[in-house]
């Protein structure tokens, strides 16, 4: 099943995420299928690309509850 999820990068202390869509069975910083988005959670910066979420949803893509939350603040959608 693929998921949205987050993929960390960064530094110790300042993370730095990645939105991507993933296997849900693949380690959490492993290969990626697709990249969607940016969160910088220090300074609460969201990136997203919406055409290409909006198309993996419409794929049945499955945000986890992290991203999920991410989403609805943005507006794309609704909780």
């Amino acid at each position: 099943m693929l998921r949205l999820r987050l993929k960390r990068g960064g530094r110790k202390r300042k993370p730095i995420y990645r939105i991507v869509v993933m296997n849900n069975t693949t380690k959490r910083d492993g290969k990626t299928i697709d990249e969607v988005g940016f969160y910088n959670p220090i300074t609460k910066q969201i990136r997203l690309n919406v055409t290409k979420v909006l198309m993996r949803l419409n794929q049945g893509v499955q945000p986890t509850n992290t991203v999920r939350r991410l989403l609805v603040e943005v507006g794309i959608i609704l909780y």
